[in-house]
């Protein structure tokens, strides 16, 4: 059963603009979002609608069209429907503080179909299993992906996300970080945390005895 308790006890609403929001539900298709993240480290959050919220995954290394590829995600707290078009600062201070801006967004829905049952009940019960898999209709994802839980004893809330062979597969190395703009927000503050962690390395350097 969907819940934001646990998303609402993590944030102060008269601090940060992340909508507070209600349990909700689009329309007849189902949504997804995938929004960049510069927080305490750079990572990519996997959120696919759900029983009216947004079923989530922090994936540190982003997707991957390579099926070869099998990235690490790991489940956090359900958020609002009304996050799906979140973009912008959290404040210093706040759970989560930094950069966010949408990197993907469309449709999605299950791939295996049996008669009289909804995408939606499908999914849940996929969910409830530890293997889901879909079809993502986005602009940079397309196609057949999964998201399997691991059954390792300290696996605890990891999942992997993993591509699908299909026509819109790529034997290549892919990188999000290449499909992202250069000027935005959360680029500069990700060249802004690399330069202050490079600077006092070469401070270091010059203060070598001769």
């Amino acid at each position: 059963m969907s819940t934001l308790s646990s998303y609402k006890k993590k944030r102060n609403f008269g601090s940060t603009k992340e909508p507070e929001g209600t349990i909700a539900r689009s329309g007849k298709q189902l949504r997804f979002v995938i929004q960049r993240h510069a927080a305490s480290r750079l990572h990519y959050d996997f959120r696919l609608e759900l029983e009216g919220v947004l079923k989530s995954w922090a994936v540190p290394k982003g997707p991957s069209l390579n099926p070869a590829d099998k990235r690490l995600a790991m489940m956090v707290e359900d958020h609002p429907y009304d996050y799906r078009t979140f973009e912008g600062t959290i404040p210093e201070g706040n759970y989560g503080a930094g950069e966010v801006e949408i990197w993907d967004e469309g449709t999605y829905e299950a791939l295996q179909k049996e008669s009289r049952k909804r995408d939606e009940t499908l999914l849940l019960k996929e969910l409830q299993q530890g293997s889901l898999k879909f079809i993502l209709h986005g602009k940079k994802l397309k196609g057949e992906f999964a998201l399997v839980k691991m059954k390792t004893e300290d696996a605890g809330n990891a999942w992997l996300l993993i591509k699908h062979k299909d026509d819109y597969a790529v034997t290549t190395k892919y990188d999000a970080e290449k499909f992202t703009n250069k000027t935005s927000k959360v680029t500069k503050a990700v060249k802004a945390k690399a330069a202050r962690k490079a600077s006092p390395k070469k401070q270091a350097v010059k203060k070598k005895p001769a």
